[in-house]
């Protein structure tokens, strides 16, 4: 069974969502400037790394309400 997660939308195209699919967390994220990411995590730590380094605390410096509710979606995959 597959469970999806969704850390945060704006709209159709900047969106991130995390699926669980057994052992496997994969992690999609869409926006319109790249497109679509992909990246798939064998362990919850491994994701939290990935996360702490792609959404860093100084990048939402005045918006730190922001990144908290971000970082809490992450916490409850």
């Amino acid at each position: 069974m597959i469970k999806k997660h969704q850390i945060y939308k704006k709209d159709k195209w900047n969106m991130l969502t995390v699926e669980v699919n057994g052992k496997s967390l994969i992690l999609r994220e869409i926006s319109d400037q790249w497109g679509e990411e992909c990246h798939t995590f064998l362990s919850r730590p491994a994701l939290m790394q990935w996360a702490e380094q792609r959404f860093r605390k100084e990048d939402f410096a005045g918006n730190e309400q922001q990144y908290e509710e971000i970082m809490e979606a992450f916490r409850k995959v």
